[in-house]
C-alpha cells in the first residue's frame, strides 16, 4: 500500500510503502532525482510502477540494494544511465570519534558576495565527478548556490580571497546531517588543508547534530583516506545511476 504527499504542482514528493500490517517498509522521493530506501520486493515493485509518472529524473540514488532493485524493475522502458556509480561507501561520524587536526583553521559559513567563487568551484567538482558542467545554465546554478548560502549550509575556508576548502550540508534528519560537495581546489591539494578544514567544520556541526554522514565513490581513495583519518566509519553502501 502506498501513501504520499504532494507539492504545489500536484506531483508526489514522498511516497511511503506499508505492509498489510501497516508497518513502513519503504520510502521514495521524486524530485529532480529519485531517492529510495526499501526493505523488500513489494515496496520496490510499487515504486517502480510509480516511476512511470516521473519521467526525466536526473538520477536514482540511495542504498545499493534498493537502487539496484528499482533499476532492475524499470530498465526495460527507462532511459539508460550515462554513468553508474555502482559502489559508494556510506560513512558515519559520531561526536566522540572525531579526530580533528590542529591548528583549527578559520572555517565559516559562506557569504553571498562569495557566491561566484563558491559556484565556480562547485561546478568544477561536478564536472570532475559527474561528467557534466552545470555552468551551461550558469545563472540558474549560481542562483541555487546563493539559496544554499542564504540557508546557512555552505561552509568555506578562504584565505586572501583564495578558496582552500568547501563543503555543504544537505539532507538533515533527527539522526544525522549529510555532508556533500566536499572539495579542495587542485592547486590547494597536498597541504593537509582538507583534514584541518573538514575536521573543524565537523566539530562545529556536531555541536548540534547527533551524527554526520556522507557517501563517496569507491575509487576516490584520497577522499576515503580523509574521512577515515577524521574518524568516519563505514556503515553501508550507496549506488547512483546518472541520466542525461
Amino acid at each position: 500500500m502506498l501513501e504520499g504527499g504532494h507539492n504545489a504542482s500536484g506531483r508526489d514528493d514522498v511516497l511511503l510503502s506499508r505492509t498489510r500490517e501497516g508497518a513502513v517498509d519503504g520510502l521514495v522521493y521524486f524530485g529532480a532525482q529519485l531517492v529510495v530506501a526499501a526493505d523488500g520486493a513489494p515496496a520496490l515493485d510499487a515504486f517502480a510502477v510509480e516511476a512511470r509518472k516521473h519521467l526525466g529524473l536526473r538520477s536514482f540514488v540511495g542504498p545499493k540494494t534498493a537502487v539496484d532493485g528499482v533499476w532492475q524493475r524499470v530498465r526495460s522502458w527507462h532511459a539508460q544511465p550515462q554513468i553508474v556509480r555502482a559502489t559508494q561507501p556510506l560513512y558515519l561520524l559520531e561526536r566522540e570519534a572525531l579526530r580533528a587536526g590542529r591548528p583549527e583553521p578559520e572555517v565559516r559559513l559562506a557569504r553571498d558576495d562569495e557566491a561566484e567563487l563558491v559556484a565556480e568551484n562547485s561546478a568544477e567538482m561536478i564536472l570532475a565527478e559527474l561528467g557534466y558542467d552545470p555552468r551551461v545554465a550558469r545563472s540558474v546554478f549560481v542562483a541555487m548556490v546563493r539559496r544554499a548560502i542564504a540557508a546557512g549550509v555552505w561552509w568555506v575556508w578562504i584565505v586572501d580571497g583564495a578558496l582552500r576548502f568547501q563543503c555543504n550540508v544537505g539532507p538533515r534528519t533527527a539522526a544525522t546531517a549529510q555532508i556533500q560537495g566536499v572539495w579542495t581546489p587542485p592547486a590547494a591539494r597536498g597541504n593537509g588543508w582538507a583534514t584541518l578544514a573538514l575536521g573543524a567544520i565537523a566539530g562545529r556541526l556536531l555541536e548540534r547534530e547527533r551524527t554526520l554522514s556522507l557517501y563517496v565513490n569507491d575509487f576516490n581513495a584520497p577522499a576515503i583516506a580523509l574521512y577515515e583519518r577524521l574518524g568516519f566509519r563505514r556503515i553501508g553502501t550507496f549506488a547512483t545511476y546518472l541520466f542525461a
